[in-house]
């Protein structure tokens, strides 16, 4: 059985802390859940880790599906939240709610996650009203990047703090069943935790939200473009990928791969007859 929102609630309530990962594909699903990761998040975030994007902007509904059908085949246990990708939610509360359905019907999401505050509790409520759990996603909201001027902290003003204290409460108040803090000041974050019931996951927000998400390109060191401030590398695989593609074009150039072990062949009944039957005259 996976992880449900509940018990995302219950780790709050006991003070148990939430990890969750970014991943997009079947392999890296797998893997995470085998060390026992209970919440992935397949985030708009492949647009530019993935697919190669300058922004998230460009990500579509079918983009997001597709990845999360990838996801949800490769785990049992972790709950699988599905980000709504920029103006799939914007137009309409009845857009919201359809594009929210199309993650959970097509793509197999357990919930969404959408970015905004007070401005989206609307659709948040009605999608959460439909049955559909919403995952807020408050501060550095990547999808309003060309209207934030870059990749920036938010919340360092008191106007602009107490903005992100009301927009986590309108969320809450909405029916949302946590939310992501990202690129918030550490006790602006600590904050905003402790007063709302559900969960906070941080990152780039500090030590005091209820549980973190990073994601796995990061945490595994295969995104070379820029690592985040926020970023710790749990391991180096790029460069181990990148020596070990060196190391089988040397091995491939010098025929020293593929060795007779990696290697098939034929009974010796079956290549004497190959010989006997070359050799017979056309």
């Amino acid at each position: 059985m996976r992880v449900t929102i509940r018990d995302l609630r219950r780790m709050k309530r006991d003070g148990e802390k939430i990890p969750m990962i970014t991943a997009y594909d079947y392999t890296s699903a797998q893997l995470v859940e085998r060390a026992g990761i209970p919440l992935i998040l397949v985030g708009d975030s492949l647009g530019q880790v993935v697919l190669g994007y300058d922004s998230t902007v460009p990500v579509t509904m079918d983009d997001m599906i597709h990845h999360i059908k990838t996801v949800v085949r490769g785990t049992e246990r972790a709950h699988i939240v599905g980000d709504l990708p920029f103006l799939s939610y914007h137009t309409s509360v009845f857009d919201a709610l359809r594009n929210a359905g199309r993650l959970l019907k097509e793509g197999g999401a357990q919930s969404v996650k959408l970015e905004g505050g007070q401005n989206q509790a609307p659709a948040v409520n009605r999608i959460v009203a439909s049955g559909i759990p919403v995952m807020g996603h408050i501060g550095l909201t990547p999808q309003s990047v060309n209207q934030l001027g870059g990749y920036r902290v938010q919340g360092k003003s008191l106007k602009a703090a107490v903005q992100l204290m009301e927009d986590a409460r309108a969320l809450e108040e909405a029916g949302a069943y946590a939310i992501v803090l990202e690129c918030v000041p550490a006790p602006l974050a600590r904050m905003i935790s402790e007063r709302v019931a559900i969960p906070t996951i941080g990152i780039g927000a500090g030590v005091g939200c209820d549980g973190q998400v990073q994601v796995f390109h990061d945490l595994m060191g295969l995104y070379q473009d820029f690592t985040p401030k926020h970023a710790r590398k749990y391991a180096n695989l790029g460069d181990a990928i990148v020596s070990a593609t060196s190391d089988y074009i040397s091995d491939v150039q010098s025929d020293r791969f593929p060795t007779d072990k990696e290697s098939y062949t034929l009974s010796r009944k079956v290549l004497d007859a190959l010989s006997d039957h070359s050799a017979s005259p056309v």
